[in-house]
């Protein structure tokens, strides 16, 4: 990484938010998202697009949000305050991951401002989806399978602990998750875990109540 782009030095003036790595160029912050078109497909993409139209299909059931919530947002400071993290999110796996809920450093602090969606294929809740439970990776170096990653470079990752959203139904809604620059001591995944553990049951129970007996 480039001094210029160094998110441990401060910066002369507040930087630009930034997208996270996605296919296209621009930054893509969306106003509303619809189910994409029903259409054919064969092999692992057709799996792909009906779990993609279930998940739709129930966020619009339940009434969730498909865009920046204040209400997530609080979650995710919250989640990244009680962890020591500087980055928190609320993820959605629509047709980009979606930060409904969004908590990151200050424009003015010198560390990297990222945007509200990424490409489905980046970053590390693609794992937690497919494996349906928590990751916890205190350093993302100290696996070869998991830091060759498109968002250690891009923001300088050196942390991650992330849980899945799982709807009573059993389809997967996406993730909560906390990044950071600095690494933490094995000693400190479990508790670590626990908590992004804890804000996932928090922010199920925001999105489908239990039912009161």
């Amino acid at each position: 990484m480039s001094q210029h782009n160094d998110p441990y030095l401060p910066a002369r003036i507040a930087p630009p938010a930034v997208s996270l790595p996605r296919r296209g160029d621009a930054l893509h912050h969306p106003h509303h998202l619809s189910a994409p078109p029903a259409t054919a497909f064969s092999g692992p993409q057709g799996g792909q697009s009906a779990e993609l139209a279930r998940r739709y299909e129930l966020l619009e059931r339940l009434g969730v949000p498909t865009t920046a919530s204040e209400e997530f947002d609080e979650l995710a400071r919250d989640m990244a305050t009680r962890a020591g993290f500087l980055y928190g999110f609320v993820n959605l796996f629509l047709q980009e991951q979606t930060f409904v809920g969004l908590h990151q450093p200050p424009a003015d602090s010198g560390y990297v401002i990222v945007g509200r969606t990424m490409s489905r294929d980046h970053g590390w809740c693609p794992e937690v989806v497919a494996r349906k439970k928590a990751l916890p990776l205190h350093d993302v170096h100290a696996s070869p399978r998991f830091s060759g990653n498109h968002v250690v470079d891009a923001v300088g990752i050196r942390s991650y602990f992330g849980a899945p959203l799982i709807h009573d139904s059993g389809t997967v809604l996406g993730t909560v998750c906390v990044i950071d620059p600095e690494k933490r001591p094995l000693s400190e995944a479990r508790r670590l875990r626990d908590i992004v553990i804890a804000a996932g049951t928090q922010v199920m129970d925001r999105i489908a109540p239990a039912p009161v007996r």
